[in-house]
């Protein structure tokens, strides 16, 4: 009995199995590529947040120290002018003028509890004076802006609004300043750096829960017993009752 010799194997299967093992290769490789990426960046996140903490802890130490030479001299320590500020809207515009509702679009603020960073200057001050009725603000520390970037951040891509799970949605779109992590995005913030509008647009507004308590008198300032106005520091509390 002649022995039986297999069926040659068809061209076309040869190549499709060699496209399917040239497929294979190449997606091991990506994901061996994107694996040893993501360490990179967890590696430094780490070391870029270990330095920007060290910072944070001179800064508050050359100032605790700037204020006791002061005192023990019989003289007053000048605060340094606050660089940022937090700013919440509170109330509705029913009835309100063109140039106050124009303002609050620009801040971004089309809903009430919404929040935004702003960076202090002559004509952000001037906008916010305007609309002091409308809405409560203040200087955050840095525990406020971690806090809200990591519990309440999205990111605007693409002008669709998007968690903010990984580094890479946020080295995707801001890599090119050199904001690679969250922890850069933070400090970006925090500190007003050269990048900081950018920074800044890439985040959604924040969408804040109403505070625990709620508010007293909506149409009152802050300094007269009600909610509105500048808080300075004191908007790091309504900000931890709004989370």
């Amino acid at each position: 009995m002649a022995p039986t010799v297999a069926a040659p194997v068809p061209e076309t299967v040869l190549k499709a199995r060699k496209t399917r093992e040239a497929n294979a290769a190449a997606s091991l490789q990506a994901k061996a590529s994107a694996a040893k990426k993501r360490s990179v960046q967890r590696r430094v996140a780490f070391v870029n947040a270990e330095r920007y903490l060290k910072q944070h802890k001179q800064q508050e130490a050359d100032a605790i120290r700037a204020r006791r030479v002061a005192r023990a001299a019989g003289n007053f320590f000048r605060e340094p002018e606050a660089k940022l500020a937090f700013v919440i809207r509170i109330r509705g515009i029913n009835g309100v003028s063109p140039r106050v509702k124009k303002i609050l679009q620009l801040l971004r603020l089309r809903q009430i509890n919404n929040g935004v960073f702003v960076k202090l200057n002559k004509a952000t001050i001037s906008m916010l004076k305007l609309v002091e009725p409308f809405v409560a603000y203040g200087y955050p520390n840095l525990k406020s802006v971690r806090e809200l970037v990591l519990k309440r951040g999205f990111a605007k891509v693409n002008r669709n609004r998007i968690p903010i799970t990984d580094n890479a949605i946020v080295e995707q779109s801001l890599g090119q300043q050199g904001i690679i992590c969250v922890e850069d995005l933070i400090h970006e913030i925090y500190t007003v750096g050269p990048n900081f509008q950018k920074a800044n647009n890439f985040l959604w507004p924040f969408k804040l829960d109403s505070p625990n308590g709620g508010l007293r008198r909506k149409a009152v300032h802050f300094i007269e017993g009600g909610d509105g106005g500048n808080r300075e520091t004191l908007i790091n509390k309504m900000i931890r009752q709004m989370l």
